[in-house]
């Protein structure tokens, strides 16, 4: 382990368990080891369900929000998503553009984390306790002062939101609190 702060008025450090390979035991003093910063990464096989649909869906929804985040119109695709309105998950989530939205990944991650809400009729909620925060300019700028606005929708309304769904996404996130 190393102890990468020191707090002995809360009687208390700050620390991360050293690389797995370092424990040599106590006759060996790591200091004497010479290692690059190399040797510190470490790494393991994982296996992972991918959604085969997901890279068409980002492209259609994107496409149809004229590569704009769709709460603050950012146009730097590289920084966009294309988030759920219905979560890919629930039966109801299917990778349609109508139950899409572009988001930048600020956005996207607030929408996913119950911090920014979209209701049927397109404007846009800061939950109550990161609007009662105080903070720096990103939450200001970036999150507070979009309470009350109003989202831009693609122009074919046939690729718009679906009220619906919009409606049963706010209302659990009003339910969330």
């Amino acid at each position: 382990m190393i102890v990468i702060e020191d707090h002995p008025a809360e009687l208390c450090v700050r620390a991360v368990m050293e690389p797995a390979f370092l424990n040599l035991g106590s006759d060996v003093d790591p200091s004497t080891i010479p290692l690059s910063p190399l040797d510190l990464r470490r790494y393991a096989w994982a296996q992972a369900r991918q959604r085969l649909h997901q890279g068409a869906f980002r492209d259609l929804v994107i496409t149809a929000y004229r590569l704009r985040c769709t709460v603050c119109r950012l146009a730097h695709p590289e920084l966009l998503d294309a988030a759920h309105i219905i979560p890919d998950a629930d039966d109801r989530g299917v990778p349609i553009v109508q139950n899409g939205l572009s988001l930048c990944k600020i956005h996207h991650a607030a929408y996913d984390n119950g911090i920014l809400g979209i209701d049927a009729d397109h404007r846009v909620h800061i939950s109550r306790r990161v609007l009662a925060e105080k903070d720096g300019p990103m939450l200001k700028h970036g999150l507070q002062e979009l309470e009350g606005g109003t989202i831009i929708l693609p122009i074919r309304v046939t690729d718009r939101p679906d009220r619906d769904r919009l409606k049963q996404r706010f209302e659990r996130w009003k339910q969330a609190g």
